[in-house]
C-alpha cells in the first residue's frame, strides 16, 4: 500500500536511489553489486561555475563484493561514476577492497563504522555498504529453503534463521504460529503483544 497522498503541495527537490542485484557464480560463490544515485530536481551552480543540471548524478558509486556460503567477503571492489569533489573522492575507492574477510551476518555494519570512521572512507560508499547484508540473506533464502526440506526429510529442522529477527518474527508472534508453528512459543503476558 502506497503512502497516503501529502497534505501540502510540494516541491521535489533530491532523489536517491539504491540497488542491488545478486548473481551466483560458476565457483559456488556470490556476488552482490550495488549502486548509489543521487540527483537533485533542480539546476544549480556548482563551485566552477559551470551549472549541474537537474537529474544529473552528484553521486554515483558502485560497489561489488564476492561473498561464500558462510557470508564471508572474498573479494570486494568499488568504483565511482560521479562525485561531488571529483577524483579527490574517488581516490578511495581501492580503500575498499579491505572489506575482505568480513562477515556480512557478524556485526558487519559496526565493522564497516570502525574501519571506515570519519575520514578514513567515503560517507556514501560506507552508506552503501550497510545495505548488503539484508541482501545477502535474501540471495541465499531459496538455497535455505532446499537445506530445511532436506533436513525435514530426516527429521527435525533447524530452526529457519530469520525467526527472531524483527518484531513480525519473535517466537510468540502471530505470524510463526501460523507459518512455522513447530517453533512458536505462546507469550508469556499475551497483553504486552503489540501486533494483536
Amino acid at each position: 500500500m502506497p503512502l497516503p497522498p501529502p497534505d501540502q503541495p510540494r516541491e521535489p527537490l533530491h532523489t536517491r536511489t539504491i540497488r542491488v542485484d545478486s548473481f551466483a557464480r560458476e565457483d559456488g560463490q556470490w556476488d552482490l553489486e550495488a549502486e548509489l544515485v543521487d540527483v537533485k530536481a533542480y539546476d544549480f551552480p556548482t563551485r566552477h561555475g559551470q551549472i549541474k543540471q537537474a537529474g544529473s548524478p552528484i553521486h554515483h558509486m558502485h560497489l561489488r563484493v564476492t561473498i561464500n556460503d558462510q557470508f564471508t567477503i572474498t573479494a570486494a571492489v568499488a568504483d565511482y561514476d560521479a562525485a561531488p569533489y571529483g577524483e579527490h573522492c574517488m581516490q578511495i575507492a581501492p580503500d575498499y577492497r579491505d572489506l575482505v574477510g568480513m562477515n556480512l551476518l557478524r556485526n558487519f555494519r559496526q565493522a564497516v563504522k570502525d574501519r571506515y570512521a570519519r575520514t578514513a572512507g567515503c560517507t556514501h560508499m560506507s552508506e552503501l555498504a550497510f545495505v548488503l547484508p539484508t541482501v545477502a540473506v535474501q540471495t541465499m533464502a531459496n538455497r535455505r529453503r532446499k537445506e530445511q526440506e532436506q533436513v525435514k526429510a530426516g527429521g527435525r529442522p533447524k530452526r529457519p534463521f530469520q525467526l527472531e529477527g524483527c518484531h513480525a518474527l519473535s517466537l510468540d508472534s502471530e505470524v510463526v504460529r501460523e507459518y512455522y508453528p513447530e517453533w512458536y512459543a505462546a507469550p508469556i503476558n499475551p497483553s504486552l503483544r503489540t501486533d494483536r
